[in-house]
């Protein structure tokens, strides 16, 4: 099943992943992509962006109301799942929502998936829900063993289950780079809430090219990850200051609630199972007996891929480029 002629679904479709990969789809020739999400402005703006795009279908409504899911998945081959509660403090505040979204809605729409005979299903996951400490991992964690699981359902007739893990996305709302230039702009001390933190980071291009590569080449059962550089925190924050040339100043907070010092892409119990395809690591589903065994270290943030500052500049930047050319800026879009 190609991205050409299909017809796509992409759950939590207006946020910055799902503006990314409405824009890829579109290229690919995608006969129709539809948008469920919650947000009325967001889509309003999107519409806009698009110039009102007859092939982009928008759908208000939750993943957590089964009956809408349903009404939106007749007629889809593709499904991406990317409707999510994703940050930290917020589910530590509020388990049981993450838990209505990320469990319960993701499940909402596996089953609707199922029943309407998709034929390809792309849940779009994070690194903290390996080994998670914190609410959100937690239920991204329970996420991927929905989707990977779902391949043996006995209401499986021919829809193919995987994953995608990754770390940070630069720029995207709510994340950390424009949260620094905002402090930056009103000339405020960066908080920083660890000084040995690290991330690993990647642009949404990459984030959009390893879907790609996981629309293209899953059988089923596997979590595809994009091999990325990390960087310490405040290196990150040196950049942007001195890319705005201010002086670099901060102020250690402390960690936030469930917040991990270093994140993990693949596990210790993942290692075996791991295949290396180049850019990317492909972890098999724990039904594939074979033994891989090219990864013989966790996949952490804290080991020597921390990049320089010299590098994490050149990542910003092209970050940067992308945004701008889809008019999209600052977490928020551009009036156009």
């Amino acid at each position: 099943m190609k991205i050409e002629n299909s017809v796509v679904l992409v759950t939590g479709g207006t946020g910055s992943f799902g503006n990314f990969i409405v824009n890829r789809l579109l290229k690919l020739g995608a006969a129709e992509v539809r948008i469920l999400s919650r947000d009325e402005k967001k889509q309003y703006d999107m519409k806009i962006l698009h110039k009102k795009n007859p092939k982009l279908k928008f759908f208000i409504g939750d993943i957590r109301d089964a009956s809408r899911v349903n009404e939106v998945m007749r007629g889809v081959d593709i499904v991406y799942q990317a409707a999510a509660l994703k940050h930290v403090p917020v589910c530590e505040d509020a388990p049981m929502e993450a838990v209505k979204t990320n469990i319960n809605g993701v499940d909402n729409v596996i089953t609707s998936a199922l029943n309407e005979g998709v034929k390809k299903f792309i849940s779009i996951s994070t690194d903290k829900a390996v080994k998670p400490v914190n609410v959100m991992g937690m239920s991204k964690a329970l996420q991927e063993k929905l989707t990977t699981n779902a391949n043996h359902s006995v209401n499986n007739v021919s829809t193919r289950f995987c994953c995608v893990r990754y770390g940070n996305v630069m720029n995207s709302r709510g994340s950390v780079i424009p949260f620094f230039r905002n402090k930056l702009d009103d000339d405020e001390v960066l908080p920083i809430t660890d000084e040995g933190m690290t991330r690993f980071l990647l642009t949404l291009e990459d984030a959009i090219d390893l879907v790609m590569f996981a629309t293209e080449h899953m059988k089923g059962g596997e979590i595809f990850v994009k091999k990325s550089p990390a960087a310490k925190i405040t290196d990150i924050a040196k950049t942007l200051a001195h890319m705005k040339g201010k002086e670099f100043n901060y102020h250690v907070i402390g960690k936030f609630p469930g917040e991990k010092l270093h994140e993990v892409l693949i596990s210790e119990e993942e290692m075996q199972r791991t295949q290396d395809m180049g850019d990317y690591f492909v972890v098999h589903p724990w039904w594939d007996k074979s033994k891989y065994e090219v990864v013989n270290f966790e996949y952490e943030s804290s080991t020597d891929l921390v990049s320089s500052v010299e590098d994490i500049s050149k990542l910003i930047e092209s970050s940067d480029e992308e945004f701008n050319n889809i008019g999209y800026r600052a977490g928020e879009f551009s009036i156009l």
